[in-house]
């Protein structure tokens, strides 16, 4: 079969279609949106629910979003600078801030649909792996004849590789009563091999004591690369040790 090159005349420019203009500018990955915004026909207009993430270089922003056809409308929201409320404002984008905002947007979420004393969550999060999936509701359903608010993870341009934040957002998130399906295999801990989840690892991150521990090796090690790295911890006298109990309360 002959080669034919395209030639590039008025008839082809005529039907060239351009793509859209935020897949130009690299800012949406359609092909995930279309498969988390379209619903079942047999739902009607029933709302598809996303729990989207996106973090920034200072801040991480956690929303309960819905598709319309005018737009999407946000239901709840939640912000890592808003945890100064309860006296963690500093490292607002580690790995145990993202599982705090996460946690946040699900109690506040909940608290607005009046579902807060029927889902309850978990008050003290020890990284184990929590229901999810037809178990998660089928244990929650029985006593209050609710099921719990569902949602699905949008995770934007982000890879999803073991131990990403989106994903504390999202431990935060279920933790706090939200019905999310996910896997434990892209929590810090998980082991390939054995495929177990070493749920001490996980909790260790969610109370941040990784970042004491950098903190307290930079300490030892190179006092001035500590300040540049923790030089606002220094200067309000927070020390390693200090870390996981300001995100514990």
């Amino acid at each position: 079969m002959p080669f034919f090159g395209v030639v590039k005349n008025k008839a082809y420019f005529k039907r060239f279609q351009v793509k859209f203009k935020r897949r130009r500018e690299g800012k949406t990955d359609y092909f995930q949106r279309r498969r988390l915004v379209i619903q079942d026909k047999t739902k009607y207009n029933s709302p598809k629910y996303r729990f989207v993430v996106r973090r920034t270089n200072s801040d991480l922003a956690c929303q309960v979003v819905y598709a319309t056809p005018t737009g999407d409308q946000v239901l709840m929201a939640a912000y890592s600078h808003e945890l100064a409320r309860y006296g963690v404002d500093l490292g607002l984008t580690n790995y145990a801030a993202c599982y705090a905002t996460g946690l946040l947007l699900a109690r506040r979420l909940l608290n607005k649909l009046k579902l807060d004393t029927k889902f309850e969550g978990i008050s003290r999060p020890d990284g184990s792996y929590f229901c999810s999936g037809d178990d998660y509701e089928d244990r929650w359903a029985r006593p209050s004849g609710r099921k719990p608010f569902k949602c699905f993870l949008d995770v934007g341009l982000v890879r999803t590789t073991t131990g990403a934040r989106v994903f504390a957002a999202l431990k935060g998130a279920v933790d706090g009563g939200l019905n999310i399906p996910h896997n434990e295999n892209r929590f810090p801990g998980w082991n390939k091999e054995q495929e177990s989840l070493d749920s001490a690892s996980l909790r260790s991150r969610i109370f941040g004591e990784h970042v004491a521990a950098y903190y307290r090796t930079l300490l030892d090690s190179d006092r001035e690369a500590a300040q540049k790295q923790f030089g606002r911890f220094i200067a309000k006298g927070i020390q390693p040790e200090d870390i996981p109990t300001l995100f514990e309360k």
